[in-house]
């Protein structure tokens, strides 16, 4: 019997990387006879052609229209609301649209002995090859490279997540409290508080650059010294930061307690408005 399966992306302004992604799902080994697929994409005010193009070559992808600031979280949950209403899917899967897969990818990641359990995949660069997004370990404190089997991991990144009908009754959607980043920690943790599993796909399924080492030895805006501290806290709180303080709080309130959601919402002020403190690793640590 084929799995449907209800694929969510968000874009913005990405246009040749969104249709790369698009492409590479459509062309999956075992697309319409293992499994189908229905894609939700949210268009969050793209102004470079991108829902042009989709309408022209994918007329099949259902397009939603975002505000223009919804960013990955916030996008994310909505094409997946929209999706929950349109019909009962066997699986979610949640892809960035610069995330191009293998052929393969999704065939060797439904495994039925998994239904009942979330699978991270792994991408790496197509630069050197490097790991960039998956599943990490706790114990190394980096992404688990795939080695055939299905692993178990202690934290994900939502690039390629494929969430089962069972466990999506259980735990729902993404959070929308969260604007732009920290949805698929806070996902990871409330699946694991109800009892699942989180297994690494046994083999890489595509190629996604990393954009975090993109920015390598930069110190971003709000934390730096040479802008004014008004900016600096407005930067702070865009959705952009990765770690707004009020999301951040209830981010670590939620999964670590209330003392480690003041502790860090305080200590991101501090950053901000002592850059300089940045340096005391040993005294000032996010993780």
């Amino acid at each position: 019997m084929k799995s449907s399966i209800a694929v969510l992306i968000t874009c913005y302004n990405r246009k040749e990387k969104t249709m790369q992604c698009l492409r590479a799902l459509f062309d999956q080994n075992g697309l319409g006879n293992e499994f189908n697929i229905e894609v939700f994409l949210v268009d969050d005010g793209c102004k470079d052609g991108t829902v042009e193009v989709i309408m022209q070559d994918f007329p099949q992808v259902t397009i939603i229209q975002g505000n223009g600031n919804l960013y990955w979280n916030r996008g994310m949950y909505l094409s997946w609301k929209i999706a929950v209403k349109t019909k009962d899917y066997d699986y979610y899967l949640l892809l960035n649209d610069d995330t191009f897969l293998f052929k393969n990818a999704l065939l060797s990641s439904l495994e039925l002995e998994y239904s009942t359990s979330i699978i991270v995949g792994t991408t790496h660069s197509a630069i050197n090859q490097i790991p960039t997004y998956g599943g990490t370990s706790a114990k190394t404190k980096s992404i688990i490279i795939p080695n055939g089997l299905f692993q178990k991991c202690d934290l994900i990144n939502g690039n390629f997540l494929l969430v089962p009908k069972l466990v999506f009754e259980k735990i729902g959607m993404l959070d929308p409290t969260f604007h732009h980043a920290l949805g698929d920690y806070d996902y990871y943790y409330r699946g694991k508080k109800m009892g699942f599993e989180f297994y690494v796909a046994p083999n890489y399924v595509g190629i996604c650059e990393d954009h975090i080492s993109e920015f390598k030895g930069h110190v971003p805006k709000w934390r730096s010294s040479s802008i004014p501290l008004i900016t600096r806290l407005k930067l702070l709180y865009q959705p952009q930061s990765g770690c707004v303080p009020n999301q951040f709080f209830i981010y670590k309130q939620r999964h670590f307690g209330l003392l480690s959601g003041i502790y860090h919402y305080i200590l991101l002020h501090i950053r901000c408005f002592f850059p300089g403190l940045w340096k005391v690793k040993s005294l000032f640590k996010l993780s």
